[in-house]
């Protein structure tokens, strides 16, 4: 199978294709810049701008499968005059395009990775799952859930089959973004004000990831389904800092905090969003994938954390 992975430079896309490359499968890449690396034994198809106007056609040619990563990604200080627009303009107009493209040129299955964020921010009660109302909170979100809907009508009018993935925080070797300034806190012995939260996160490591997305390729029953997925293991912020300070080998320092401080303080330094993600619950049911494709995560977290650290589990 010639398998094409949109955005295979990225975090997560270097990952999955490494893996493809493992299970003997045909792999090319596309990517912004042609100098920008892939990994050994990947082609490689230079697309330059994702929007509506992309033509796609010669990274397309003699492609089954196309996983398609790449996206305006969520950025915390975004200066945009028009925030929601510029997602669209890559997430759904690009995504929409890539897609018709694809049936086009006799593509069977495209697999999209969408994002949790369509389901909404934090979790009260009960886990999120695919039968819940999409209620996306930014441009983000909502830039992804759109994506979803235009995937679904080239779907119905094509016959292309689709399948998509709402991963949470994605981990990893390699990581950026919160997860790595946390590991980077750790690193320095930075006092942490976590010690009394009582939160639940789902998270994914991009190992499971990348395996749920060859498996969404690949199985029958897969096609035109939407699918929640996550490590199955929910952790709360103090309890990562700790696991994760032991892989490090630099022990968590933590300390108890009042709640509403900690947002008054995340207020005030405009970080709000960060601080609400490190105290608020976020959790996801990947049940549906496990039990209609017999998904079952390669790694577990306590492997993920140790792979994220470039160590190994003692």
């Amino acid at each position: 199978m010639e398998i094409l992975v949109t955005g295979a430079n990225g975090f997560v896309g270097q990952a999955l294709c490494e893996r493809l490359m493992e299970l003997g499968f045909g792999v090319r890449g596309t990517v912004r810049r042609d100098e920008a690396r892939l990994a050994n034994g990947a082609g490689k198809a230079v697309v330059g701008v994702i929007d509506g106007n992309t033509d796609w056609s010669d990274a397309l040619n003699d492609i089954e499968v196309v996983i398609h990563l790449a996206a305006r990604v969520h950025v915390m200080k975004d200066d945009a005059k028009d925030p929601l627009e510029e997602f669209r303009k890559s997430n759904v107009r690009g995504t929409e395009n890539l897609a018709r493209q694809a049936a086009r040129a006799g593509v069977k299955r495209l697999v999209f990775v969408s994002s949790i964020k369509v389901n909404g921010e934090q979790t009260s009660g009960h886990p999120y799952s695919e039968a819940d109302e999409a209620n996306p909170q930014d441009s983000y979100g909502i830039s992804k859930w759109e994506a979803e809907q235009a995937l679904h009508r080239v779907a119905r009018e094509t016959g292309l089959e689709v399948v998509t993935l709402r991963p949470p925080l994605v981990y990893g070797e390699g990581v950026k973004g919160n997860f790595a300034q946390m590991m980077k806190a750790l690193e320095f012995g930075i006092p942490l004000p976590f010690a009394s939260v009582e939160n639940r996160r789902s998270l994914i490591h991009v190992g499971n990831l990348a395996d749920a997305l060859i498996l969404c390729a690949n199985h029958p029953v897969a096609s035109n389904r939407t699918y929640l997925v996550s490590d199955g293991e929910d952790i709360s912020t103090p309890e990562l800092l700790r696991q994760l300070g032991v892989a490090m080998n630099h022990p968590a320092r933590l300390f108890s905090c009042p709640e509403f401080l900690l947002k008054l303080i995340g207020s005030l330094a405009g970080k709000s969003a960060q601080v609400s993600r490190l105290l608020g619950s976020l959790q996801i049911d990947s049940g549906r994938i496990r039990n209609e494709l017999g998904w079952v995560p390669p790694y577990t977290l306590r492997q993920g954390l140790y792979h994220s650290v470039g160590q190994k589990p003692s």
